[in-house]
């Protein structure tokens, strides 16, 4: 196996030029501003900071956040704000199906924070705002990129029987690391959580960041236990640090690395495989919408 290039810690002063990022301007990104500020929405995009925000805008197309911007788990790797959320909004599957209805998204991504503070982890309005982009817009698809809801599986199964063109829930980093990396989540947790998304019968998804520490070997073996869950989307990207007291860049992966993984989990049978510097789990992912 050859071993293929990455710039070591002690090089990541500067970042790769394969790392430029689009700026955010022109008039769609300006007509998706006005509404995410106008409904008062939150989105991945702005809340963990995606280096992806400039590009997708522009396109007319956003993630929204649902749940509120305040996550109840604390991982090393995310921007997103930890604390104790406010309290659940109701309104809020109205306000982001109107949202998207008037944005003509034809596809659409949520996301949530974790709520491990309330019963149902949030599977309730998770539930409502599916309905609710149904109801509104009947030709929109979407894309749930969904907590591990803490093995509570029947909160899951209340997203599941909505029925979403896809369902995600990112694996994140490698075994090794997760207790590092995901403080308050379990690895194994979430293999189970993929495992049972994809025995309802479901399109299921998951993603890996890179660049945490991981070797080679570290990652083929997540991919190998990913696809033994049953996922058929993988989206392999590089971790950006979002501040300095955020987990460390350990490495820079080189797109051919990124090349290398991809050609991987063709082979190994993943029905569409995103691998690059800039991936991001919602990238590109109306191209994931395949027939079974």
């Amino acid at each position: 196996m050859i071993e293929l290039p990455v710039i070591p810690a002690n090089q990541m002063q500067r970042k790769p030029d394969w790392l430029r990022v689009k700026l955010p301007v022109g008039k769609e990104y300006a007509h998706v501003r006005g509404l995410v500020d106008e409904h008062k929405l939150h989105t991945i995009c702005e809340s963990g900071n995606c280096p992806n925000m400039g590009e997708c805008w522009g396109a007319g197309t956003a993630t929204f956040m649902i749940l509120g911007n305040i996550c109840t788990r604390s991982c090393s790797f995310c921007a997103v704000a930890t604390g104790r959320p406010l309290a659940v909004d109701l309104d809020e599957p109205n306000r982001v199906a109107n949202s998207i209805k008037l944005m003509n998204v034809k596809h659409a991504v949520i996301t949530s924070v974790d709520r491990d503070d309330i019963k149902d982890g949030g599977s309730i309005i998770w539930a409502e705002t599916i309905r609710a982009i149904r109801r509104e817009s009947p030709q929109t698809t979407m894309e749930t990129l969904i907590p591990d809801f803490r093995g509570v599986w029947d909160n899951l199964y209340r997203v599941c029987e909505e029925k979403p063109e896809v369902v995600s829930h990112n694996i994140e980093t490698v075994r090794r690391l997760t207790k590092e990396v995901r403080i308050q989540a379990k690895y194994d947790r979430s293999m189970e959580c993929l495992k049972r998304i994809s025995e309802f019968g479901l399109r299921t998804k998951s993603g890996i960041m890179l660049g945490l520490g991981e070797t080679e070997a570290d990652v083929l073996e997540t991919m190998a236990d990913l696809k033994e869950a049953g996922v058929h989307v993988l989206t392999i990207g590089q971790y950006l640090q979002p501040t300095k007291n955020h987990h460390p860049v350990v490495d820079w992966i080189h797109p051919d690395q990124f090349a290398f993984y991809k050609e991987k989990g063709r082979n190994m049978g993943f029905k569409y495989v995103e691998s690059g510097p800039l991936v991001r789990s919602s990238y590109h992912a109306e191209k994931h919408l395949f027939d079974f």
